[in-house]
């Protein structure tokens, strides 16, 4: 029996051993499987992918691919069936969908697809009548990606935020997105400082408690995933400097609300210097990689350093990553 009291729901634990005991017998599962990222070897660690009803917060500097990274995951979700709801409060719905092509496009045909600049050339300035297929069918991979992404794009909602875009603007565009699909959607916003408050907080540490608590509750009454963008500090953004987790802006808080804290590096600022001093084609070639670190796991190990090539041309990361093997530094000295 699970009561409404002052606003709280309480439950017997044998209630919900009976209820889970129900949703397996009747094949309902999978509202309790994660959803999966698409990336290898990050899923591994992260036990399947974002978890129901869990917070996962991503940061990284300036440029380095962050809503890259969350339009990938945003992109592999759709085409696993679940809806996504995408809350940008960067770009507008044309961008996203540019990236979208673009990455597609990347990982069916490789190194010489059609890039994001010819893309957006085609989509925003190329001044034709024609179709979109049309003018994508002359590039590599352009028609197919599109064909590929356009069934599964029904599935992806984008509300675009503003300044006074906040945590229930969210929550309803997420309930009308159920509505629609049947079921709650991934929830990914970007980025977690630019929401809005109901009143004026101007302490980050405070605003940040106040939202990343309401997007870990939105998690937990929708049980779905969220996953949330953060910005970093001046620290952080230095460059040689690896970005941790306390470098985000409105750290504490957003460390403790959430279930997992994924953090991006340049590999060339954080490997350590004697990795870099053996020619310079050695040290030129860690340029094209990102780290992705598993600062905070609930749900599994932590402490984890993987690598993936970044093919931002194509606005994308390749998925196919791999454990770091060099040596990384929190700090070092800055070698050319």
């Amino acid at each position: 029996m699970i009561e409404d009291i002052a606003g709280f729901r309480l439950s017997r634990l044998s209630d919900v051993l009976a209820a889970t005991d129900s949703r397996l017998r009747q094949g309902e599962a999978a509202t309790l499987r994660p959803w999966a990222t698409g990336f290898d070897p990050l899923d591994g660690f992260l036990a399947g992918g974002l978890r129901p009803g869990e917070l996962t917060i991503l940061g990284g500097p300036q440029g380095l691919g962050k809503t890259t990274f969350a339009l990938q995951v945003a992109r592999h979700v759709v085409s696993l069936g679940y809806p996504v709801l995408y809350v940008s409060y960067e770009h507008d719905g044309v961008n996203i969908l540019e990236r979208l092509i673009a990455a597609e496009a990347g990982e069916r045909a490789g190194r010489d697809a059609v890039p994001l600049r010819a893309v957006r050339a085609l989509i925003e300035g190329d001044g034709s009548a024609s179709s979109l297929s049309d003018k994508l069918a002359e590039t590599p991979g352009g028609a197919e990606a599109l064909s590929t992404i356009t069934g599964d794009l029904e599935r992806l909602h984008v509300l675009r935020g503003g300044v006074r875009t906040s945590i229930p603007d969210i929550a309803q565009a997420a309930a009308s997105v159920a509505e629609v699909a049947g079921r709650h959607p991934l929830v990914v916003v970007d980025y977690v400082q630019k929401v809005a408050v109901d009143v004026p907080v101007y302490e980050e540490e405070i605003r940040m408690a106040r939202v990343s608590g309401e997007l870990k509750d939105l998690a937990l009454t929708t049980g779905a995933p969220v996953l949330a963008i953060s910005a970093s500090d001046a620290i952080g953004i230095a460059e040689g400097k690896r970005l941790r987790t306390q470098n985000l802006r409105g750290a504490s808080a957003l460390a403790y609300e959430a279930d997992a804290v994924l953090v991006l590096n340049d590999k060339f600022d954080v490997v350590a210097r004697h990795h870099l001093v053996y020619g310079t084609a050695n040290a030129e070639r860690f340029r094209d990689w990102a780290v992705l670190s598993i600062e905070k796991n609930c749900g599994g190990m932590a402490g984890v350093d993987m690598e993936f090539r970044k093919r931002f041309d194509q606005s994308r990361y390749e998925r196919a990553g791999q454990l770091v093997a060099e040596q990384l530094v929190d700090t070092r000295v800055f070698t050319e």
